[in-house]
């Protein structure tokens, strides 16, 4: 019975390693859309296309290949493993990017909490006794709006859509937002990420 089970056993693989994850992702090979187009320099990717041009490092040991309008990540051996899944996962951000463009959403939750886009800024009011202002970074934009089928939210006022090109941007915007006012643990008040769920705590009770 213990050899049937150690038979069994070696039949199952280990489990994945980030780095071996990592280096499954980089071996994937990205199709360019039509009207992008990819400079490969000695240490960046240049990406351009129909909404924008950015640039994404190439990490020392891990290098890009074009053939036939198909970009390729190689690496120099294994010990480059995560960074050749890294460098591919940025390429291929930068190429939807240009494309496609992200977009990340903000729920400003609290009884009189506001967030008024005016132009390249967002004021708040979140409950201190001041205004707090926001200024957009480039290449990133802000709508303001009340969402409907977001009114079941206790306190809800109004959504934040913010959108850009460069992914790691819109993400570095939405965190510096969200601790303008980080949402409290009892009623959730603050200016929460649209797509997390938030597990309040229970109000205390007077005995």
């Amino acid at each position: 019975m213990i050899e049937a089970n150690l038979f069994y056993s070696s039949l199952i693989p280990p489990p994945l390693s980030l780095e071996n994850i990592m280096s499954r992702v980089g071996k994937k090979p990205i199709t360019l859309p039509s009207g992008v187009n990819v400079t490969i320099n000695s240490n960046e990717l240049e990406v351009k296309g129909p909404k924008g041009v950015l640039k994404t490092p190439i990490p020392e040991g891990v290098e890009f290949k074009m053939e036939d309008g198909t970009l390729f990540a190689e690496r120099a051996n294994d010990d480059k493993a995560a960074l050749h899944g890294l460098a591919r996962a940025l390429a291929n951000n930068a190429i939807v990017g240009v494309t496609e463009g992200f977009t990340k959403q903000m729920d400003v939750v609290g009884v009189g909490y506001k967030a008024d886009v005016q132009g390249k800024k967002i004021v708040f009011a979140l409950g201190y006794s001041h205004p707090v202002e926001y200024a957009l970074p480039e290449g990133i934009e802000a709508k303001a709006e009340r969402v409907p089928t977001k009114t079941t939210i206790n306190q809800y006022q109004l959504t934040l859509t913010l959108s850009g090109i460069d992914k790691q941007k819109l993400g570095q915007v939405a965190a510096e937002l969200n601790r303008l006012r980080k949402p409290d643990a009892y009623k959730g008040k603050g200016v929460r990420y649209a797509d997390k769920l938030y597990k309040l705590k229970p109000g205390k009770t007077g005995k």
